[in-house]
Order: C-alpha cells, then structure tokens, then sequence
C-alpha cells in the first residue's frame, strides 16, 4: 500500500473513527493489497476498479463491514456474505465485529474481492425486480379501487417513488398503521411527490 493510493477523506474518515478504527485500518489494507482505488462516497471509504464501485466499508453500532455493490452476483463458497434487508437486491456484506476476525479471513476478504473485480469486468448486471412485481398492499388495493384518481396518481409516479412507498406501506404489520402511513401520504402521492421529497 503506497501513500499515493490513499484518499485523505478516508483518512480522515478512519481518523475521526471512535467505534472500529482498527478494523476500518486493517480492511483498507487488505482491500488496497487489492490494487482498488480509493474514494469517499456516501460519506464512507469507497472503492473502485475503472471508475466502477466494487465495495464500500462502514460501520454501524453492533459491527463494521465490508459491502460489495454487487455481492449478490458472488458465488459466496463460505457462506458469508449477508443480505441487510429482504428489499436489499443487489449489495451483500461481509460483517465483522473485532480485528482478529479480519484477520483470520484475510485471504478469502481478498479472493472475494477478485472475485467481485472479475464481475465487474465480465460486465454482468443486477436483474432487478420491477416495481410492478412488489405487493400491493390490501388497504392501498381498496384505496384505489375507491378512488381511481388516486390510483392514476401513484402510477404517474416514478417507479423508484412507487417502490418506496410499496415497501413503506408495507413494512407495517399492521392493518391500522398501514392506513394510517396511506393517510399520511395521501396528498404527497396526489401532488407527484416521492416518499422523502
């Protein structure tokens, strides 16, 4: 790993770091042995091959982690890469809650990297679900059947801003809040606004 390799905004990332800062040292290196050039997104160490993200590295309360882009094209022979949500298509982590476990799986963090680095010049593609294969659910059904306006609305809407409000709704278990979250966006959806405009 040579200093011209290094993205000062990752160094102050790793640097400003109270949780992790071992870790995130220990991964940058391994993911540098990997000839990745470094970059900061999403405010976080990101890295890349020819202007392609392969893998970003964060953290969170309970584990730091690495996270390919497309991990889900991986083949994963040992079972480690970890799906966040059930709504996460494309992305996949490998979790880590102290050093020693990066270090114990230095050689296959690395082959995993190749690995993602070959699907990335292979040119393979994430086949996304369409916003139209995602459920319906039964209190957004019967608001539109009450009210057909409504439902010109929210099909006049983006397909990014129709699946986030699909996975909103639907994250609620129950039947009263998922009315209660359709209620409260009712008129954003009638003015052509997304979930977080």
């Amino acid at each position: 790993m040579t200093n011209s390799t290094l993205n000062r905004k990752v160094d102050g990332f790793i640097n400003k770091s109270k949780k992790w800062k071992e870790e995130y040292i220990k991964l940058r290196e391994i993911v540098l042995d990997c000839e990745l050039t470094e970059d900061f997104k999403w405010m976080h160490p990101c890295y890349t091959f020819e202007d392609k993200n392969i893998l970003i590295i964060h953290g969170f309360k309970e584990y730091c982690a690495i996270l390919f882009q497309k991990g889900a094209l991986l083949k994963d022979p040992k079972g480690i890469l970890i799906q966040q949500t059930e709504n996460v298509q494309a992305a996949r982590q490998i979790r880590f809650t102290n050093v020693e476990q990066i270090i114990e799986l230095e050689d296959i963090l690395k082959a995993y990297i190749y690995e993602a680095i070959e699907v990335e010049k292979s040119g393979q593609e994430i086949s996304y679900k369409k916003h139209d294969e995602y459920a319906v659910p039964e209190e957004l059904q019967t608001r539109f059947d009450d009210q057909p306006s409504f439902k010109e609305a929210f099909e006049a809407l983006t397909p990014g801003r129709q699946r986030a409000y699909l996975l909103h709704f639907s994250a609620a278990k129950q039947p009263k809040t998922r009315e209660a979250r359709i209620e409260k966006y009712y008129q954003q959806i009638l003015d052509g606004k997304g979930l977080n405009d």
